[in-house]
């Protein structure tokens, strides 16, 4: 992972909590970042190279009328005021390669003075354990404070931890293995034959959070449970729940024209909701007679 700074533009060394999401059913996490990042109208400072995630390209993101600024699959966004950097990811990881893009996320947020990393991410609803909405919308979160993935201040804002997280659990004690020793990965270890108990771990949170973890930064998941379809409530919830760790407060001023535009694009798309995500883009363009 290579990163680029734009021109005149450099890290400031006062972030030192980082944002991003970890792609999941209804690109909840994504969406969040959104949120957080056109709030606070915060300055892109540059972008990631990344071999191990998709190519794609796609017109200015956050602003009211496109004003063609290209937006690229892996950008970094800065607000010196919150003392946060945020990573907005917009197409998924190359298959079987999660694990080397979440060691490559957490090289960059070690080398570059990192000390606290919030993953956002969504989880699917028809694997949610004792269920109850009479409040509502819930947060959960799994935090490498301690050892159990217990955090006293996430406790203390009313988040549940994470069910059923066990660091013993195989395929838990596996991601660890191959964050903490980069050892190659076992043959005989399937993640073609999950269990149950195996669904959380096989996530890509997971090896986010592993990756970190073995980094030696804190990190946090807020994690919460939806659907497939309209999840901008889902968005706004985990927004708000980073805005409890930071004070910012999301609005309303992302996706308008990207959801009017959606039904007049044709060009192959990975990813709606925002940039428009192209996979092998020349090879799409070529065919349908476009130019770039």
């Amino acid at each position: 992972m290579e990163f680029y700074l734009e021109d005149g533009k450099q890290l400031s060394p006062n972030c030192s909590t980082l944002v991003l999401p970890a792609l999941s059913i209804g690109n909840v996490g994504q969406l969040a970042v959104d949120l957080l990042i056109s709030s606070l109208k915060r300055r892109k400072i540059g972008y990631l190279d990344e071999p191990n995630v998709l190519p794609c390209v796609g017109n200015d993101a956050y602003s009211p009328s496109p004003l063609g600024k290209l937006a690229l699959p892996v950008e970094a966004y800065e607000s010196s005021s919150s003392a946060m950097t945020l990573v907005q990811q917009r197409s998924p990881v190359v298959k079987g390669t999660m694990i080397e893009y979440a060691k490559n996320v957490a090289s960059f947020a070690a080398a570059n003075g990192k000390n606290h990393v919030i993953i956002l991410s969504s989880l699917d609803f028809g694997r949610w354990k004792n269920i109850d909405m009479s409040s509502g919308l819930q947060i959960y979160y799994l935090s490498s404070s301690n050892v159990d993935g217990t955090d006293a201040d996430c406790e203390t804002l009313g988040w549940n931890r994470l069910q059923d997280y066990d660091p013993a659990q195989r395929t838990w004690k596996y991601l660890n293995t191959l964050a903490e020793q980069g050892s190659v990965p076992d043959e005989d270890f399937s993640f073609e034959e999950l269990e149950d108990e195996d669904y959380y771990p096989s996530l890509p949170f997971a090896a986010l959070f592993s990756c970190f973890k073995a980094k030696g930064l804190k990190v946090t998941c807020l994690l919460c449970y939806c659907s497939e379809g309209d999840n901008i409530p889902e968005a706004f919830h985990l927004a708000e729940a980073n805005k409890q760790t930071d004070g910012v407060e999301p609005q309303w001023i992302t996706w308008k024209r990207k959801f009017l535009e959606m039904n007049d694009v044709d060009i192959p798309r990975v990813r709606a909701r925002g940039t428009y995500v192209m996979e092998g883009l020349l090879q799409a363009c070529r065919a349908s007679g476009r130019t770039i």
